[in-house]
Parts: C-alpha cells; structure tokens; sequence
C-alpha cells in the first residue's frame, strides 16, 4: 500500500513521452529527498492499465555496476512481464525499477555516505509512482524483488518493511552484507551500517508474525550459493516460513532472463490468495 505521506515528498517528477517509448518502457527522473538531488527509474506499464484501479506494482532492484535500466534492457523484463500477461498468466501489473542512487559500484539500498539509498525505494520511487500513474492508488498492492545487490535490498526491505510488500523475491542474492566486497572495486563502508540493521536474518526474525511471503532462489554454479544455502538454513531453523529453490545457472544475466518469470508468478499466486507466508 502506498500511502500519501510518500507523495507528498516529491518534488518535481520528469517522465520521458509516451509516443517515444520503446515496448512501453518509459523513463523517470525525480526529485529525491533522500538522495538531496535527482534519482533515476524505468518503468513498463503493460498495454490496458489506463483506466483501470489498484494495478499493483512490481519493484525490481539491480545490482552492483548497473542502474535503473539493467532489468528492461538487459533482463528482457519487460517482454518476460507481457508474455504471461497475455497468456493469462498474471494480471496486468506495473514494473518499476529505480536505480540504486548510484553510490560507486553499488548503495546495497542502505543508508550511508549522507544519503539514505534505503528510503529512496521505500518513501521517494513509491511516492513517484502513486502521483504519476493514476492507476496505482492506495490499495495498489506493491511487490519487491531484486537479483545479487539487488537480491539483498529486496531481502532487507521487504522483511524490514513488511507493512509496504505484499511479498518478496530475490535472484542469486548477496544475503550477507560482507559479500558486498567480492564485487567492489573500493571496499563496501559497512563500519557506517549498524550490524542489526543490514542484517537480513536480524528483519526476518524481528517481523517474523508480519514478514509477508518470501521466496529466493539460486543458481547451482554461483559463486553466492553457499551464503543462500546458509539463510535457507537458518530460516528453516528458525522455523519462518519462505520457499527457496536451487536451479541450474551462474551469477548472469541468462540466469535472472529465465527465472524473473518465478517472481512474476508467485507474486500473482498472491494476489490471488494462493501463497501463503
């Protein structure tokens, strides 16, 4: 649900026109406060949302070196999103997918560095999009989902802010904040971070009786495998309650191109009424 006090936070929103989209991504820029400048997103509204009510949104977070633009024209999202649409699959719903602010190779979507990556999802790009599409209101139900980088921010927002996500997904996700590193070419200032708040498992524990449904999936060859396995374990010990599958791939592109349709597909079964926490 986006609620109106994050509509009243943006200043000024640009939106690229219509008749020069490209298979209907359009493009964002905005006012931030969270950033104290402008932020960046794409956005795919799939043909036959004008007019209607409540469409949901999909938030879709990247990883380190790219940007708002890595899910539609490097992940195909968009065509993966129509395809089911229009086979019935999934209804209409609104991909949304902001840049990560922009912080050297990558934010990890936290507060740091004087700016506050975390509230630019959850305040500043859920604002952005209630005031710029009149087909997404107060009970728009909103989604999360991210790979690698994007992966942990979708992980931590969603458990952290279980009253904004009716359910969350994450691709080949970094699940620890420490394996930030293995991907930066200048060393992640997690001595900025408290441990409890970048900590995944700390937000799923905390909210467990709130954390909406949450699933997560890797590949067998990625190099981040072990750290998923890890958090699998844990929740299964802890008894939360979360699906996680295991798939052939590595950490690329080919991989997320194929397995963004599950996110789609469980967010629908939750709409639905299908899914369960």
């Amino acid at each position: 649900m986006i609620q109106n006090d994050k509509v009243d936070r943006i200043r000024t929103v640009e939106i690229s026109e219509s008749e020069l989209e490209y298979e209907g991504v359009r493009f964002m820029t905005i006012y931030s406060p969270a950033l104290r400048g402008r932020g960046d997103l794409s956005v795919f509204a799939p043909p036959g949302v004008e007019g209607k009510n409540s469409v949901p949104v999909v938030l879709l977070l990247h990883g380190v070196y790219g940007s708002h633009w890595a899910w539609f024209f490097k992940g195909a999202a968009h065509r993966t999103a129509a395809g089911l649409i229009s086979a019935g699959h999934v209804r209409p719903m609104l991909l949304v997918a902001p840049s990560d602010g922009l912080y050297q190779d990558g934010s990890g979507y936290l507060s740091h560095s004087n700016r506050d990556y975390e509230a630019w999802i959850t305040n500043d790009i859920l604002g952005a999009i209630r005031r710029s599409f009149p087909f997404v209101d107060q009970n728009s139900s909103t989604f999360i989902a991210g790979l690698s980088m994007g992966g942990y921010g979708a992980l931590r927002l969603g458990a952290k802010h279980p009253e904004l996500f009716r359910g969350i997904s994450a691709h080949s996700a970094i699940t620890d904040i420490r394996e930030m590193d293995s991907f930066l070419f200048e060393p992640f200032p997690a001595h900025e971070i408290d441990n409890h708040d970048h900590d995944v498992l700390h937000w799923m524990e905390q909210n467990r009786n709130r954390l909406p449904p949450l699933r997560f999936d890797c590949g067998t060859n990625d190099q981040l495998i072990q750290g998923n396995r890890r958090l699998h374990g844990e929740l299964q010990r802890r008894q939360i309650p979360h699906q996680y599958l295991e798939f052939e791939g590595d950490h690329s592109w080919p991989y997320w191109r194929t397995h963004l349709k599950d996110s789609l597909l469980f967010f629908e079964s939750i709409l639905a009424g299908e899914a369960t926490p």
